[in-house]
């Protein structure tokens, strides 16, 4: 027996109550016939025994149904007369809560023994299931791998891995609770295993999501925007905001019962991994794979700092309406491109005029040159001649260049190098300058001329296609379909400009990822992704890794100024672990007295995605060669979306390889992403992302427009996902449990198509628990009077159900050594519910019953056997099912346990050796032969001929 739940009967949930935590008081709500253990009788002296002997007789059992509005009644009744009867002035009732001074708490919170003895509930309730088994797991050190010598099974090898960090700007979402319910199956069942398991939790500082989540929140209750602050005042607010929010996601993981080791919980600001960066800044530097150049970057003009070349989107701009919010004012503009068109315009030359198309007008004032294709026979004759800008009056060379594409507009194309990825790279092969004329801000600067500067560049778009028109160069226009980049994490169009960054040399690191696969040594799972990742690595470009922001891992690297220096266009970079190193690094590359120099470092920040990449070994202490480090590192697997193929995974591969000389993880496991009942991604303009939590413990449709409205949607948006709720949760979402979500969420084939999930899967998956919960009642009253055999399964039904077990303990070893979570849930649901249920329970009801033809003793004897046939079948079926339903499965295993075997030493369901098949006797020839004749048997008591061949209950286990 597990002592854990309670001897008094109601339940207590713990949680401050609004701002009475600050009086030092915490909400107890009467909720379900369950609490405390015997241990505290003493502690809570007259508290204890008068709320006993009220509750007590406050519930007596009632052979009528009742209505809920009765029910509601008597509870409030029960809630009132247990107040009463504690009599004491500290205690008060408000709003359905019983307000306890912390003091009391304290001491019901020091008790780590639970009760299962209490009579068993007659139907199935998710919250009266999940209730402390987690705390009870995490206080008895289950999820710690230093547990593992204590375990008779355990084994010598290791099952290492790290949750994909989520963002501490919010809460999880059901592609989160995909991700959790995959990868704590996959741990626990190593666990059951007997390895030594460490899965490491994280959470990820996420620069630009946090910034700008925490800039609307000083603009929204303070007036004030980033720049009203001090870079250190700012930091401060982000780091206040965190410590306030930064603990929900930890909390939904505890709820989605992930078994973490907590102390081991690693988030990417923390000082030891900032070290980390810090060192794989220095090393990459000092290796030359760092380095510092002038280049085409894209640029969020809405967040004013550079991205990743895979942080954005591509969206159609034919008929688009791009929105975009101003980073400041909190304001959106709009404009629509629905009109994005193919402009026409001429520029004259000596000998005449040349017709020139373009998308972008407003780049006109950064023209250097005019290219053609060589091969172009309309422009053969201009080869090499010049013409004159029609706003600058400056020359502009006519450049042939076989990037050129004839067939686009008139074949004749404006080249300007600062602002389009292709004309940069032909201003490299023809020398051509490079004029930035869109500032970082989105608006145009000062060469474009008094007329367009401090314009914004949409808006000055049309200024010059009226310009055009006014000095009558304008030849039409027409719709152009095309692609506009737009930054993922603003909803900005991307601008591409030239700007001085850090950047990382990627091409031989992305070879040597390319290589792993091929030679084997990194497996991806399922193999199709294997062709993506080769295509992308085999032509990755190189990593801007500069941000321009303040929340994150300032750039380790210091601009030298040196005395008298009278060269201060020339940038001069060193870099260190702190500025002494910097110093003493440039005192040496430049030959000077350490104190004549001046160092200024870079006030840019680290890509989120560099110090995410470090992961897997800066959670274990790396650059220091902790303990951890050395018996998990390389990580066993990681498991992640397929959407971080590249954002994620492709640079952990890349930095763990070069800077530990090691491949971080053995295995990739992508799953699919999550998309609602629809198919649609999950969207919060739509209305349809999902917390988990609300899921697990039902929410009403008015609390889920409520969170709508306390976000940062835009009201237009705030509207359509409000109506969308309405349509897809007219009621609410009641509640399902963690379990019953889990389990929906392994029943998804995840290594394929995109999951499209339906609360009402979720629901159904809640009837199967209920299935179970009923059949372990139904088990227990047979074990009251009954003793168990040593033996089992003799003949008939009883040998036909234990080689349906073992049939599925097969399924469930191979579904999880192949990491096809599906196929197991399938199995253990095809099993307990069909066979075990529908079949074997039904079959010995008159065996348990005392009837037959048999002799008493026989009689006995039979049911001696059922009894003990359905307590191996049930228990092996928990155990199997551990993995994925953890609370359900350990409170019907410690319901179970007072009849087991036991040598004492049994603890919890989730350290118990996991079943396998060498452990269970298979089945012979004659079995076989036992079960064709009961399917035979079945099959004519259900009059089933050839011309009706379905069955349900017979397909199940025939």
């Amino acid at each position: 027996m597990c002592n854990r739940k309670t001897c008094l009967s109601f339940q207590v949930s713990f949680g401050l109550k609004g701002s009475r935590s600050q009086d030092m008081w915490m909400a107890v709500h009467v909720a379900s016939p369950r609490i405390w253990s015997r241990d505290l009788q003493k502690a809570w002296s007259t508290w204890g025994s008068r709320l006993c002997s009220q509750s007590s007789s406050s519930t007596q059992p009632s052979h009528h149904p009742r209505t809920q509005a009765e029910k509601a009644k008597r509870r409030q009744a029960r809630e009132k007369a247990i107040l009463s009867s504690v009599g004491h002035a500290d205690c008060t009732y408000q709003n359905g809560y019983l307000m306890f001074p912390l003091m009391f708490i304290a001491i019901i919170q020091m008790s780590s023994l639970l009760d299962t003895t209490l009579p068993f509930p007659q139907s199935y309730s998710p919250e009266y299931v999940e209730f402390g088994w987690y705390q009870w797991w995490e206080k008895q050190g289950f999820f710690s791998p230093e547990q593992h010598s204590k375990q008779p099974h355990a084994v010598d090898k290791y099952f290492s891995f790290c949750i994909p960090p989520p963002n501490v700007t919010g809460t999880l979402h059901l592609g989160h609770a995909l991700t959790v319910a995959i990868e704590d199956a996959l741990a626990r069942w190593r666990r059951m295993q007997g390895c030594k398991v460490l899965w490491v939790p994280g959470c990820d500082h996420a620069g630009i999501a946090t910034q700008s989540v925490v800039e609307r929140k000083l603009m929204r209750e303070q007036g004030k925007c980033r720049r009203d602050y001090s870079r250190e005042e700012f930091l401060k607010q982000v780091w206040r905001w965190k410590d306030e929010k930064g603990d929900e996601i930890y909390h939904q993981l505890r709820k989605l019962g992930a078994s973490l080791d907590w102390n081991r919980a690693c988030f990417t600001m923390d000082p030891d991994f900032s070290s980390a960066v810090t060192e794989a800044f220095i090393r990459l530097c000092d290796s030359g794979l760092i380095y510092r150049s002038e280049a085409l970057v894209n640029w969020s003009c809405a967040l004013e700092s550079a991205i990743s070349d895979i942080e954005w989107s591509s969206g159609s701009c034919l008929r688009l309406l791009i929105h975009w919010r101003d980073s400041v004012s909190g304001l959106f503009s709009s404009l629509c491109f629905s009109r994005c068109c193919l402009t026409f315009f001429v520029i004259f030359f000596s000998e005449g005029e040349v017709a020139v198309s373009t998308t972008r007008p407003e780049t006109m004032l950064g023209d250097v040159a005019i290219a053609v294709h060589p091969d172009d026979p309309r422009y053969k004759d201009l080869h090499g001649k010049h013409c004159r800008h029609p706003f600058t009056e400056r020359l502009l060379p006519i450049v042939t260049d076989s990037m050129v594409d004839v067939t686009f507009g008139t074949g004749a194309v404006k080249v300007t190098p600062a602002h389009d990825h292709t004309d940069f790279l032909l201003s490299q092969r023809h020398s051509l300058p490079r004029l930035t004329v869109i500032g970082g801000d989105g608006t145009m600067t000062s060469d474009c001329g008094q007329w367009l500067e401090g314009v914004k560049r949409f808006d000055a778009r049309e200024r010059v296609i009226t310009a055009l028109m006014e000095r009558k160069l304008f030849r039409g226009k027409k719709e152009h379909p095309m692609s506009l980049p737009i930054c993922s994490r603003s909803g900005d169009v991307i601008e591409p400009l030239l700007k001085k960054q850090w950047f990382v040399r990627c091409q031989e690191m992305g070879r040597k990822a390319v290589q792993a696969v091929d030679e084997g040594d990194l497996q991806i799972i399922p193999h199709f992704y294997t062709k993506m990742w080769k295509s992308w690595l085999s032509n990755i470009s190189d990593w801007c890794i500069s941000r321009q922001l303040w929340w994150g891992h300032q750039i380790p690297a210091y601009r030298v100024t040196l005395e008298n220096s009278k060269d201060t266009e020339e940038e001069q970079w060193v870099w260190g672990r702190s500025a002494a190193e910097a110093r003493q690094r440039a005192a040496v590359k430049f030959g000077v007295n350490p104190d004549a120099i001046t160092l200024t470092q870079d006030p840019d920040v680290l890509d989120t995605w560099f110090s995410s990449g470090l992961f897997p070994f800066a959670m274990l202490g790396w650059p220091q060669q902790t303990e951890d480090l050395k018996q998990f590192y390389p990580n066993s697997i990681l498991e992640t979306g397929s959407d971080l193929i590249f954002f994620w995974v492709a640079r952990m591969v890349m930095l763990g390889r070069e800077l530990t000389g090691q491949l971080p993880f053995k295995q990739v496991l992508f799953h699919s992403l999550v998309r609602d009942k629809y198919g649609r991604k999950m969207s919060k303009s739509l209305g349809n992302v999902i917390d988990p939590l609300d899921v697990i413990s039902g929410v009403s449709l008015e609390r889920l427009q409520e969170k709508v409205r306390e976000g940062n949607l835009d009201p237009r948006e705030s509207v359509v996902a409000m109506e969308a709720q309405k349509k897809d949760f007219p009621k609410g979402i009641p509640e399902c449990g963690t379990d019953a979500l889990r389990f929906a969420l392994c029943s998804y084939k995840a290594q394929g198509e995109d999951i499209s999930l339906s609360v009402s899967h979720v629901l159904s998956c809640r009837h199967f628990c209920n299935k179970m919960w009923q059949t372990v009642r139904f088990t227990l009253t047979t074990l009251h009077d009954a003793s168990l055999p040593t033996s089992l399964a003799e003949v008939g039904m009883d040998r036909w159900i234990c080689w349906r077990l073992y049939s599925t303990v097969q399924q469930c070893e191979r579904g999880f050594q192949s990491y096809e979570l599906h196929t197991v849930t399938s199995a253990l649901h095809s099993f307990w519910l069909h066979s075990l249920c529908d079949v074997y329970l039904e079959s010995i009801k008159p065996v348990l019953k005392g009837e037959g033809s048999g002799c008493e003793e026989q009689r006995d004897r039979e049911k001696q056997v059922a009894v003990s046939v359905l307590y191996h079948c049930v228990s092996i079926s928990l155990a199997l099912l551990s993995p994925i339903m953890p609370f359900l499965t350990e409170e019907l295993w410690q319901r179970l346990l007072p009849y087991a075997d036991s040598d004492g030493t049994s603890r919890s369901l989730c350290v118990q050796p996991y079943p396998k098949t060498s452990q269970l006797e298979e089945a012979d020839f004659s079995l076989v032969q036992e079960v064709v004749r009961v399917a035979r048997l079945l099959r004519a008591q259900c009059q089933l001929t050839k011309e009706r061949p379905d069955c349900e209950r017979t397909s199940s286990f025939c």
